[in-house]
């Protein structure tokens, strides 16, 4: 909890210059005109505001394994939070590189090519995953209310790696209503960070309960009516660092549980896209993801 208070205050504190710095910039949301209505009004205010939660958590858990991640002793259970570090920044770099390219870029208001992105989810899942089975040992599985590990050998490598893609896109989807993302990706990670209490993971409880103190800094900026919006920025990165959290703890099956929203915004566009193609033009919703419906 103290650490949560500390990165909700760091986060909170250089919320302001960080607004300032976005607008001198002119890092506006393009708003599509299919959009609903309501949404016009968002035209124009700040996006990459991702960046306001991950420089705190990147400079509050490097101070707290410092000693571990600079390899002056010889547990490698602390520098496995590094993971998680990493893999926040480069799926924000991703996102950010999108958020720039819907900007400024010469596919404004669309961002990177879909398949463009989608190949660099993967190359980066599948590192990821990796070096989860391999470098860190994380736990293959954990079944909810069984106390032992379910080996799954090399094929745990792809699923990590199909989780990772799914839950940064997910959370992409989720962030669409002011404080929505937020909120939802703070109360998955919490609830993470219980998990790794009770496994005794304590360097990764930390690094949880620091994002989400973290988070709830950037919600003071974002709730209705939001000041900034996250974009790609910090949605990729929350959905991906989620992920990797869920599979540290080996207990990524609750993930269908405890991101059940997110779930939810990813399938509603499945299917909203393979009945549209189905029917040659139908809509199964009135839009797509299902928080526009």
């Amino acid at each position: 909890l103290s650490l949560a208070g500390l990165a909700f205050i760091m986060t909170a504190i250089w919320g302001n210059p960080l607004l300032r710095i976005l607008r001198h910039f002119k890092l506006g949301k393009i708003i599509r005109i299919e959009q609903p209505e309501g949404h016009r009004v968002k035209m124009g205010t700040p996006t990459m505001g991702g960046v306001m939660f991950i420089m705190p958590v990147l400079l509050l858990s490097g101070l707290l394994n410092a000693v571990a991640l600079i390899g002056v002793t010889a547990s490698g259970i602390g520098r496995s939070v590094l993971l998680p570090m990493v893999v926040m920044v480069g799926f924000a770099i991703l996102g950010a590189v999108d958020d720039w390219e819907g900007i400024h870029g010469k596919r404004k208001g669309d961002g990177m090519r879909a398949r463009t992105k989608f190949a660099v989810q993967v190359v980066l899942a599948l590192v990821t995953a990796y070096v989860l089975k391999y470098v860190i040992e994380a736990p293959d599985l954990y079944l909810p209310g069984y106390f032992f590990e379910v080996k799954i050998g090399w094929i745990y490598v792809p699923i990590a790696a199909f989780i990772i893609v799914a839950e940064s896109n997910a959370v992409n989807f989720t962030d669409g209503l002011d404080g929505l993302a937020g909120l939802i990706a703070a109360t998955a990670i919490a609830a993470f960070g219980g998990i790794a209490l009770m496994q005794e993971q304590i360097y990764l409880a930390r690094f949880c309960f620091i994002l989400v103190g973290a988070l709830f800094g950037f919600l003071w900026f974002n709730v209705h009516p939001a000041q900034l919006i996250m974009g790609d920025t910090g949605s990729m990165a929350l959905g991906s660092v989620l992920a990797v959290i869920a599979l540290m703890t080996g207990q990524w099956p609750m993930l269908l549980v405890i991101a059940i929203i997110p779930l939810a915004e990813m399938m509603s566009v499945v299917i909203q896209v393979t009945y549209f193609r189905m029917t040659g033009g139908k809509r199964f919703f009135k839009m797509t993801p299902i928080h526009h419906h």
